[in-house]
């Protein structure tokens, strides 16, 4: 795993689904390696280990302390606090506090992507995101993953975290970025 800052933190988006779910909900307007190391820091001032209950229960004030306390876990932690809480919520209710249950559960690609879809802070894009980091490094593979991935599912594709797996990819990664971003700008400004 090469998505987080620390040695730390990437053997725990290895151990821990919830760690690599609540990375990758945090994966917005701040760095990529912010984003995923948040969860062991997370871990870390909540005294032990990540649990979606623990997690779902934990009064909303003191989440929010947590995500505030310096270093800020997010750009945004108030925010963040609050769709990490939702986040857990949903995990207790819809899957009994397992999060590996969303993908160990799912029977196809285009389940997985509907499931994860549903979850608080995870879109339609963000769900296809993290349908292909599960198969492309965790061998979460349900039938048509690929497809339901779209263009994330692309086998030597490097264009999200899905393909993050050293220095060289994330570099590349992030020149797709700023390519799409540069492109869609344009588009914009010429009237699209």
């Amino acid at each position: 795993m090469y998505l987080a800052s620390t040695p730390q933190a990437n053997r725990l988006l290895d151990d821990s689904p919830l760690a690599l779910l609540v990375g990758m909900l945090l994966d917005q307007q701040i760095p990529m390696e912010k984003a995923f190391t948040s969860p062991e820091v997370l871990r870390e001032r909540l005294g032990g280990a990540l649990d979606a209950r623990a997690i779902a229960e934990h009064d909303p004030a003191g989440l929010e302390a947590i995500f505030r306390e310096p270093p800020a876990l997010h750009r945004f932690p108030a925010a963040m606090a609050k769709r990490v809480q939702a986040l857990a919520q949903a995990i207790v209710e819809g899957y009994d506090g397992d999060p590996a249950a969303i993908w160990t559960g799912a029977g196809s690609g285009s389940e997985l992507v509907r499931r994860l879809s549903a979850l608080p802070g995870f879109g339609p894009q963000k769900a296809k995101i993290f349908t292909a980091l599960l198969g492309k490094q965790f061998g979460v593979r349900p039938r048509g993953w690929r497809e339901a991935a779209g263009d994330y599912g692309v086998a030597g594709a490097l264009r999200s975290v899905a393909d993050v797996v050293d220095a060289k990819s994330l570099k590349a990664v992030r020149a797709f970025k700023q390519q799409a971003k540069a492109a869609a700008q344009a588009h914009a400004a010429a009237g699209g």
